[in-house]
């Protein structure tokens, strides 16, 4: 019996109109979408309910869940997690808060909090000065996310895309201090791929708070276009019981999405669907 819902995220298909994209990942065989805001908009507080509930219309006539969003800071500019400054922290927890009501009003529950730049330790910022901050900006949010039945859900990433949060430890032990029931993990199999250790070993880890997952690959392409075992991926959500959306993220620019986002959901049914 398959526990997990396969997903994909949309910005493969660049240029794509929601419409089309809704269109082609039903036509494959998806169960569900996961949207990031910006290609929708430059501040999702100026898209009204009216387009908002056009869009939860359009996945649910496509047979669509909204899985929910992910890339949450690139735009509006300006924003940072940890900023020195106070000011750029509230409008930064702000603009989250206002991501998790646009989720939940599309029908989404997951917030996927990636957003490398966004929470890069400045210069001349401590990294426990750092730490305190995004504790205390996630707690305020996560408490009002709450309301709306939100799960934000911190991304661990590799050193090369940011200093800070770049280990599973780090992200459990930033969800331990948040201590928010709606404040988890995500995990992405491109992160895992490059943290030296196997990667059934790493979800293991992380599964107490695991409530979203990135499929992808070692050479930033969708799931089986690298090198990673997907039966070891596959095999050890089963083991830790993971019910939740197995999301496609392709981390690369693809000349041909629909072949992409075909061969992916080849290789995840090839192995979760395997009894």
């Amino acid at each position: 019996m398959l526990l997990v819902k396969f997903s994909i995220c949309n910005e493969l298909f660049k240029g794509w109109s929601l419409p089309e994209v809704f269109s082609c990942i039903r036509k494959l065989g998806y169960h569900a979408v996961e949207l990031a805001p910006f290609t929708l908009t430059d501040d999702v507080r100026k898209i009204p309910i009216s387009k908002r509930e056009a869009i939860r219309g359009l996945a649910n006539q496509n047979g669509l869940e909204v899985a929910g969003l992910h890339w949450l800071l690139v735009k509006p500019e300006g924003l940072h997690i940890n900023h020195p400054n106070p000011e750029v922290r509230q409008r930064t927890v702000e603009y989250l808060k206002c991501l998790g009501v646009f989720c939940r009003d599309l029908g989404g529950r997951i917030l996927v909090f990636g957003s490398p730049r966004q929470r890069l330790v400045l210069p001349n910022v401590t990294y426990e000065d750092a730490w305190e901050w995004t504790v205390e900006a996630f707690k305020d949010c996560a408490e009002y996310l709450s309301d709306y039945d939100v799960i934000l859900c911190i991304e661990p990433l590799r050193n090369e895309l940011t200093n800070f949060i770049t280990t599973i430890e780090e992200a459990l032990k930033l969800i331990d201090e948040v201590a928010k029931p709606n404040f988890k993990l995500i995990l992405d199999v491109y992160f895992m791929s490059g943290a030296g250790r196997p990667i059934k070993d790493q979800i293991i880890l992380g599964a107490k708070h695991l409530r979203h997952f990135h499929a992808n690959d070692d050479n930033k392409g969708g799931p089986g276009f690298g090198s990673v075992d997907y039966r070891e991926v596959a095999d050890a959500l089963r083991q830790v019981k993971y019910s939740g959306y197995v999301s496609v993220e392709v981390l690369r620019d693809e000349n041909d999405p629909v072949y992409v986002a075909s061969k992916s959901l080849e290789t995840l049914r090839k192995f979760f669907e395997t009894l």
